[in-house]
């Protein structure tokens, strides 16, 4: 990678680069700077998100620019939103002192120097500026050779950066990831010392930057630099624990290895890569000896890891759509196909997992099988075929749901001549069966006409 010493200007955004001469026509300094002047010079897209330093104070610039957010004026911050919803964050050159909460400056001084400012961001890469008239590139602490080592560096002494602000461990994990890169050794083996500091952000920022390196080629790389720093053992000591827990003859990987390698062959979705790296979970806590098959056992191991997946997905405040269906994806991975099952079968297999699940469920079953690390190709033609009987039974009007009979509660309560209670309920689960054996039913009057013998049925059966 060749290191470049400044940048084409025309690459940056025309209505940055007049937000910057506007401060400087006022006679302060303005520089571009951080990730977005990173991602420049890897030749990335920024994403959309720009951030300018300049002399100017808060205050100033809110004099200059008509639409202007106080999103962080405490600590020089604010947001200048630009033509074409474009966003720029703001904010005024300084430097800061004591970090009590391990997230924020206890005191922020302002200053006149770009070289002291960059001195206190994290990591070399993104302590980089530009300066937007020329391109010329600010790089006191060597970033530029750093990307182009693809290596991962501390700014100044890496136990005092963290020190400051805890989620800069987490971040380290994320860039690693997300831009390809290798932890500077001295810079990792200050993460063990920092672990106290990273006890004190919340569990949304852990959530926030967990979700952003699931979105990188190979995911596995953040949570593996996680793993080995004690950062996952902090925020999740359940998932930590997969580590060096050996699986059974089926498996060539512990569980902690095959996670992350389904967590790299499943696609590029936050809810399914997030089920990819909770799905075994519940692996340590139901692993058993079985003498008669001389190996292991994890026997329902789906569900308890689906009530631990639960617990977690609340407590780091995901939203309730993405935790339903994080977990409904850990409780049902285990797919056992066999080329034996009946059309109903098949159609009883939607209605248990959900036709809107089906496909995300496939995706990481195949994932799951993929990673086991022994051949495993009829499983996967299993799988294929499972989902072209699946696709095949669609185009006959798939009932999974008794949502989806012709009649519903009121029909029966009405048929029958009762009133609300959990016998409605049952009626409608028994039409339901019938009509995943004969999907032909699932008309009108033919399910009202069943409705006498399912009843009868039902009192037999509760008498």
């Amino acid at each position: 990678m060749v290191l470049a010493t400044s940048l084409d200007v025309e690459t940056l955004p025309p209505p940055v680069r007049a937000l910057c001469e506007r401060l400087r026509g006022a006679g302060h300094g303005a520089w571009i700077v951080g990730g977005c002047v990173r991602d420049l010079l890897l030749g990335r897209s920024s994403g959309g998100d720009w951030d300018v330093a300049t002399s100017a104070r808060p205050s100033e610039v809110r004099r200059l620019f008509d639409r202007v957010v106080p999103t962080g004026i405490r600590h020089g911050t604010v947001t200048v939103l630009l033509e074409g919803g474009m966003r720029c964050e703001v904010t005024t050159l300084r430097a800061e002192r004591g970090y009590r909460d391990g997230r924020r400056p206890d005191e922020v001084r302002f200053v006149n120097d770009i070289e002291e400012d960059l001195a206190r961001r994290d990591f070399t890469i993104n302590a980089i500026a530009c300066d937007p008239a020329t391109g010329r590139l600010i790089d006191p602490f060597d970033g530029r050779a750093d990307l182009a080592r693809r290596t991962l560096r501390a700014v100044g002494d890496p136990a005092a950066r963290f020190a400051e602000d805890g989620l800069r461990p987490l971040r380290a994990a994320r860039f690693v990831a997300t831009l390809e890169m290798e932890l500077d050794p001295a810079t990792e083996r200050a993460i063990a010392g920092s672990l106290d500091t990273f006890r004190k952000v919340s569990h949304e920022r852990v959530r926030d930057e967990w979700l952003k390196a699931l979105q990188a080629d190979r995911p596995s790389r953040a949570f593996d630099v996680m793993q080995r720093t004690g950062l996952l053992g902090v925020s999740f000591p359940e998932l930590a624990a997969t580590s060096g827990c050996a699986q059974n003859r089926w498996h060539a990987y512990d569980v902690w290895r095959h996670t992350l390698v389904v967590l790299d062959a499943a696609p590029r979705d936050a809810v399914i890569r997030m089920a990819a790296l909770l799905h075994d979970v519940g692996k340590p806590p139901t692993r058993a000896w079985s003498e008669a098959r001389g190996d292991w056992t994890f026997h329902g191991h789906e569900r308890v890891g689906a009530e631990i997946a639960d617990a977690w997905l609340r407590d780091y405040r995901f939203s309730n759509d993405e935790r339903e269906r994080i977990v409904h994806l850990v409780r049902h991975h285990l797919i056992r196909y066999e080329p034996s099952w009946s059309d109903a079968a098949v159609r009883r297999f939607v209605a248990r997992v959900g036709p809107d699940h089906v496909e995300p469920l496939l995706a990481l079953a195949r994932a799951d099988v993929t990673a086991r690390g022994r051949p495993v190709d009829d499983e996967l033609r299993g799988l294929e075929t499972l989902r072209a009987r699946i696709a095949e039974l669609g185009t006959r009007g798939l009932v999974a749901r008794t949502a989806d009979l012709a009649i519903d509660g009121r029909d029966v309560m009405e048929a029958l001549g009762i009133g609300p209670g959990p016998t409605v309920g049952l009626v409608l689960r028994a039409l339901l069966e019938r009509v995943l054996e004969e999907p032909e039913l699932n008309e009108r009057q033919r399910l009202l006409a069943l409705l006498p013998e399912l009843d009868a049925r039902l009192r037999e059966g509760g008498s």
